[in-house]
């Protein structure tokens, strides 16, 4: 069974006169990381309100078709049952951040309060979570003093702590310089190796084609592409869809058309491969 689904799924927001999702029908399985990838204004933040239940719950509209969660319609659930089950971070961490806490511990402890958890088992939790992160030079400071990344950080902590089966992420290194993307998605794929499902829309390729399992290529409201890593991230095709590819990639398919290599690198290190084998005149 799939985790999550969606079946001719269209959405049309109460202001908007055109619609933002199109017959989209897509299949979530469990332990599975997705990149949601296309231009802006493709439909991907939509897509994931769809997925968290915030679509129609909260902001009303037209939605058709029939989304499931364990394949149970969605609008069975209470938004509360499936917050539980769905985390959710926002593209700007200053909108994760509660304002109601003084520090660190208190912002991550926040989310266990509000559902009447043992102070005892909060406070294991959240031990937990801060180390897992390695937040413990901040666990004292206010929430609301730290950088960006700092920021981004604490909001992944805020989620993970609750423990959800799914993680839906909107492009959490927009605002974040190299070494906070790196730091970003390291926490991504500590949350991959404890078989998190992982939803993530995101604009910077490379680290994509490092860590993604599954591509969702999405264009005026619609999947348009969707597969493998490897296949979709190597495919000049994405480019004709408003996405975007890896740089390895760009090159590789350079090189493919002159007839220099018979591979399309997606990564560094396939790169490095494939670029070692031209040096040594061979396209193995």
């Amino acid at each position: 069974m799939n985790l999550l689904s969606m079946r001719n799924v269209s959405y049309r927001y109460p202001i908007n006169n055109w619609t933002s999702l199109k017959q989209v029908t897509l299949n979530i399985e469990a332990g599975v990381f997705y990149a949601v990838i296309g231009a802006n204004g493709a439909g991907k933040t939509t897509l994931c309100s769809v997925f968290r239940g915030f679509i129609p719950h909260f902001y009303n509209g037209e939605l058709e078709g029939e989304v499931q969660l364990y394949g149970k319609n969605l609008l069975q659930y209470e938004l509360g049952d499936i917050a539980s089950r769905i985390g959710y971070l926002f593209q700007n961490p200053f909108t994760q951040i509660s304002g109601a806490k003084e520090t660190v511990f208190e912002e991550i402890a926040y989310g266990l309060e509000n559902l009447g958890m043992e102070p005892t088992e909060i406070r294991k939790k959240v031990e937990d979570v801060i180390a897992l992160l390695k937040l413990e030079k901040i666990a004292e400071s206010n929430p609301t003093e730290l950088s960006g990344g700092q920021k981004q950080r604490v909001a992944f902590a805020s989620v993970i702590v609750m423990d959800p089966e799914v993680i839906i992420i909107d492009e959490p290194t927009s605002q974040l310089d190299p070494q906070g993307t790196e730091e970003i998605f390291r926490i991504i794929d500590l949350m991959k190796q404890r078989g998190k499902t992982i939803i993530l829309v995101e604009h910077k390729m490379e680290w994509i084609a490092e860590y993604a399992d599954q591509i969702i290529v999405m264009e005026d409201g619609q999947v348009v592409m969707q597969g493998d890593t490897q296949s979709i991230l190597s495919n000049p095709e994405v480019m004709e869809h408003g996405g975007s590819l890896p740089q390895y990639a760009e090159v590789g398919l350079r090189l493919l058309g002159e007839g220099g290599t018979n591979q399309v690198p997606i990564t560094r290190k396939q790169a490095e491969h494939v670029f070692s084998q031209l040096k040594k005149g061979g396209t193995e």
